[in-house]
């Protein structure tokens, strides 16, 4: 059987897989999240092994675009693992933001922003990335992410500044004490992972006033701190992918709108754009 290509799709918490094949049929999977900056090449090679099996021969090359994949060193470590599930060299590794910006864009200029469990943004010129404010990750930055608000709603709830029984749903839906919130958030791995799974929590709560402000403040934050940075920013489209960007997607609306910014495209994911920028559609 000939192989196929393979699209890859990664972020902090989860990974998107698409195999084409050589007579056009298509097949996706979801795994866990692969980053290089959080996890180690043994680790990602066993994550893919043990949860993408049916895919390990099938695919003859492979374009993963990935969360951390920013740096020579963190790409060649990603691209290592991949040889070594695949057996194929034809491999390449680009940014998640790389991957947005192509999805979102395609061949045309835009801002690209990605709101996911981290937040990324870029003024992409139709071929290439030319300006990047860094994101800073959730600890320094990340405005807008499902960890950002994640952190935001966790800190309001243990301070008391959330009602009462929003800071009870809360707790209860995480069910987890104070010593072990903490302990997740400070000692355990992967703690922005930890935090953005609180986001489940502002959208089912998003008609409640004190939850829609938490939000709000938080998209506000990664337009003025991110995309009001680009020069092109009032000139071109704003386009968002990623869970968060598609789960809000009304009120970034409103908030571009707020900022007299012209909304692009939203997508939930960029595979599909992918796909149509790599011709595989």
């Amino acid at each position: 059987m000939a192989k196929g290509v393979l699209i890859a799709d990664s972020g902090s918490t989860k990974t998107e897989w698409c195999v084409v094949r050589t007579d056009g049929t298509k097949e996706q999977r979801h795994t866990a999240g692969i980053n290089p900056v959080y996890q180690s090449r043994e680790e990602i090679v066993r994550l893919i092994r043990e949860e993408l099996p049916e895919f390990l021969r099938q695919a003859g090359s492979v374009r993963f675009y990935g969360a951390g994949c920013a740096f020579p060193e963190k790409n060649r470590q990603v691209a290592e693992a991949l040889e070594a599930c695949f057996g194929t060299a034809d491999i390449e590794i680009h940014s998640d933001l790389a991957g947005a910006a192509r999805a979102l864009c395609g061949r045309g200029p835009g801002i690209a922003c990605i709101l996911g469990t981290g937040s990324n943004s870029c003024y992409y010129d139709g071929e290439r990335i030319v300006q990047n404010i860094p994101p800073l990750g959730f600890i320094l930055g990340d405005e807008g992410s499902g960890a950002y608000i994640g952190k935001r709603l966790l800190a309001d709830a243990l301070k008391g500044l959330l009602p009462a029984d929003l800071t009870e749903r809360l707790l209860k839906e995480i069910a987890l004490s104070y010593p072990e919130i903490i302990d997740r958030v400070y000692r355990q791995p992967l703690p922005n992972r930890f935090l953005a799974g609180s986001t489940r929590f502002a959208a089912a709560c998003i008609a409640r006033p004190e939850i829609r402000q938490i939000v709000q403040e938080a998209l506000d934050a990664f337009i003025r701190r991110n995309v009001l940075l680009y020069p092109q920013a009032r000139e071109l489209p704003v386009s968002f992918t990623g869970s968060v960007a598609w789960v809000f997607r009304e009120l970034l609306q409103e908030t571009l709108e707020t900022h007299s910014l012209q909304a692009g495209h939203f997508s939930p994911a960029p595979m599909e754009g992918l796909l149509r920028y790599h011709c595989l559609l």
